[in-house]
């Protein structure tokens, strides 16, 4: 916080540290521009954190006549998965198919209406029409092999779990991001690191729990949210990036904005090892008994299953309801009829509103996935400021939006673009092993005494070539392995205060490592963790145990996790 408070003005305010506004943040940064971004919670914590896990190219966008957005995101799918190769993951992905000429009379009245209407399965033709107009948006720069068709014989003997009534069985190429809050990390860290300026003032400044308050004589009202202090700020340009709080933000600024209607999406995190094993390595993406596309997938050990599109109610919590889940298992049982699951086998569950545009009649899933820059001007500090709103947008395509809202500041500010982030390797993606056999070597030229094979390919795959500055940090001081897991040791969090602004105990677990998603979280963790915190961030006894309590309620009420407490 110190940094905005001390020099409190720059070219330009992002408000919202989702990764549009983080993307934003870094691009503004590499042109040489004067960025400051706040965030009212930590960074990724709202629709950026509940995403499926997916980069892809969206093929279900087809039918509703979006074929920039499918070209834009395929293309930008790909870029990904050259740049960021750390997180971002070829995903081979299956559709079951029950018919043949299904949907055809259908699917024209859906995409000239964007209305649902009753259900009606996409059969074999649709399905291959699509996959094949899918492949030609990466013709030039593909980085994934072209879709397949199976019959039923050849589909049931590489997936035997598979529901016998199936037809046929599609098979594609996407990719998964498995740690969507690090790469948001990644980013931010890029934009600061580029913001550096050689007299060592810094041009890029980032501050996570800092709300946007009101508008006051003096400036944009900032209040910290762990310390309640208040201050103003000013800036040349305003950027609101805080997704479906977009309207939210103008009014705090004195606006009054209808430009979001949200809906929410919600997940379930499944520790099962017979629905792991009859994935196959692979996902699981089809239509189900309602139209709503949804998947099953594996991420390691565990099996991600979403997703609902509801239209979310602003007023309350977005949580995965016991509505959901039962969606969820049915759609399980409509795949893997042989398969039970049960809510035991649940060791997390998440939520999040998808920034989409206000859609009145239009039902949710035919709602664009696109996104839009709104400009308006404000009377603050005495000057007329652009702010500049977006509505909507998609991780898959993060990049290409940043640029986008980047070239319409640096168009405001007249500046000229110096640097494309299209081929700029992000975080520790840069020189990451291409091959199984290049990661096995990295990590064996990193083991050493204190540091054994298993620890190392954890930090490798937390945060990817950077684990080399992570390393460099472990071996010059004192450092403990935790006794509560092998994946986090003291001088590690020490790391991550120092390099990751942590605000709370729970970021430790959902934002900075896998470790509340995979269930792995114990009140033996939450209390190691809190003993860790407390030396840097001078917590005291009180103060840790304060934080343990908040770690066990946003885990109970947010994930449906429930941790015993080690307090007295």
């Amino acid at each position: 916080m110190e940094a905005l408070r001390d020099r409190p003005h720059a070219q330009v305010l992002i408000i919202g540290g989702g990764i549009n506004g983080v993307g934003t943040f870094r691009d503004l940064a590499l042109q040489g521009v004067d960025v400051a971004l706040v965030e009212r919670g930590d960074y990724c914590q709202g629709a950026s954190g509940a995403s499926s896990h997916m980069i892809h190219g969206g093929i279900r966008y087809l039918e509703n006549g979006e074929f920039r957005l499918v070209k834009e995101s395929v293309v930008e799918r790909n870029r990904l998965l050259k740049i960021a190769p750390h997180y971002v993951k070829p995903l081979k992905t299956t559709i079951p198919i029950f018919s043949t000429f299904s949907g055809i009379m259908a699917a024209p009245m859906r995409f000239l209406t964007h209305k649902q209407g009753k259900p009606q399965e996409r059969g074999a033709f649709l399905i291959k029409a699509g996959l094949t107009m899918y492949d030609s948006f990466s013709r030039d720069g593909g980085s994934v092999p072209r879709h397949e068709f199976k019959g039923r014989a050849k589909a049931l003997t590489e997936l035997p779990a598979l529901n016998s009534g199936i037809k046929y069985a599609a098979t594609y190429y996407d990719a998964s991001v498995h740690n969507p809050e690090r790469l948001t990390l990644d980013v931010l860290q890029d934009g600061e690191k580029a913001g550096l300026r050689a007299d060592g003032v810094a041009g890029a400044r980032a501050t996570n729990y800092l709300k946007v308050t009101s508008i006051t004589k003096d400036g944009v009202e900032l209040t910290d949210q762990l310390s309640g202090e208040s201050f103003n700020f000013t800036a040349d340009v305003i950027v609101n990036t805080t997704g479906a709080w977009v309207d939210e933000t103008n009014k705090a600024m004195g606006a009054l904005t209808q430009f979001m209607g949200g809906t929410k999406g919600s997940h379930i995190v499944l520790d099962h090892p017979e629905l792991l094993a009859a994935c196959n390595g692979g996902e699981i993406f089809f239509e189900h008994t309602d139209g709503r596309i949804v998947l099953i997938y594996p991420m390691g050990d565990r099996v991600l299953v979403g997703t609902t599109d509801i239209d979310a109610d602003m007023t309350q919590d977005a949580v995965c309801t016991d509505a959901e889940i039962d969606y969820f298992f049915d759609l399980i049982g409509h795949v893997f009829p042989e398969i039970v699951v049960t809510r035991d086998e649940i060791v997390y569950s998440f939520a999040g509103v998808r920034p989409l545009p206000r859609h009145d009649e239009t039902a949710p899933g035919f709602v664009s996935r696109d996104y839009r820059i709104e400009r308006a001007e404000r009377a603050i500090a005495g000057a007329t400021v652009p702010v500049l709103s977006l509505v909507g947008g998609k991780w898959t395509t993060f990049r290409a939006l940043s640029e986008h809202m980047a070239n319409d500041v640096l168009a405001v500010l007249g500046l000229e673009r110096k640097v494309s982030t299209a081929k700029l390797a992000i975080g520790g993606g840069a020189d990451f092993p291409s091959t199984e056999a290049g990661i096995e070597a990295w990590i064996r030229e990193h083991t050493s005494e204190s540091i054994d094979a298993t620890r190392a390919a954890v930090l490798l795959t937390r945060y990817g070539t950077r684990a080399e500055k992570v390393l460099t940090f472990l071996a010059a001081g004192m450092d403990t392995p935790f006794a509560s897991t092998h994946e986090l040791s003291v001088r590690e969090v020490e790391f991550m205060v120092e390099h990751e602004q942590i605000g709370h105990l729970i970021d430790v677990f959902i934002r900075r490592t896998s470790l509340a998603f995979r269930g792995l979280v114990s009140g033996e963790l939450l209390s190691e963790t809190a003993s860790a915190l407390a030396g840097p961030l001078a917590w005291t006894k009180e103060k840790q145990e304060e934080e343990i309590l908040h770690a066990q309620d946003i885990l109970a009420r947010f994930h449906g996790v429930q941790v015993a407490s080690l307090i007295d």
